[in-house]
């Protein structure tokens, strides 16, 4: 597997919109996502090893964020052909035996990780509540071990965009499994 970090974020850069099917069958897209102050959409997947590792941090921050008017969603944009713990029925399983407090979505033909310039998993975009991207950092300061106290970077940033509408200007990259693109 091929670790890969994310890009610095682009201020302002605008959400795309989407319409994609989530493990409860239902379609999403950005207006019926947003939170009163923003959202939180990531790229994760079932079988990396760092979104593995994080899983359960990840569900505290996103259950956490909705008080402060931030929804969240999970887009699994691999190829499950090559990594069958990626299937969208293993998906429902993930997202079932976590109980995830946010949706979690297939993007079946990659087109919107390729839109939105997705380049591993986990890969965060943090946007306020006009949908300008605000932040695309890490979830912690552990990385893929747990560390003691870690500062959780991703909620502080978020609970920021929540008051504020920006982002912090300082925020370092997340770190995963690179994206598994169709051959």
């Amino acid at each position: 597997m091929v670790r890969t970090e994310t890009p610095i974020c682009e201020f302002n850069l605008p959400a795309i919109d989407f319409k994609l099917k989530g493990v409860d069958e239902q379609y999403y897209d950005l207006n019926s996502l947003r939170g009163s102050n923003g959202l939180l959409i990531m790229f994760i997947c079932n079988h990396c090893p760092y979104v593995k590792s994080i899983i359960s941090r990840i569900i505290r921050d996103t259950e956490e964020l909705k008080q402060f008017g931030i929804n969240s969603v999970g887009i699994m944009s691999n190829d499950p052909n090559e990594y069958e713990e990626d299937s969208f029925d293993n998906m429902k399983k993930l997202s079932l035996d976590h109980n995830f407090p946010f949706p979690y979505l297939i993007d079946e033909t990659q087109e919107i990780a390729r839109a939105y310039g997705a380049v591993c998993t986990p890969d965060f975009f943090g946007y306020n509540d006009k949908l300008g991207l605000q932040y695309r950092g890490r979830l912690d300061e552990s990385r893929k071990e747990s560390v003691d106290g870690a500062k959780r970077e991703l909620f502080e940033a978020m609970k920021q965009i929540s008051i504020t509408g920006k982002g912090p200007d300082n925020q370092i990259p997340s770190m995963g499994c690179s994206i598994k693109w169709f051959e």
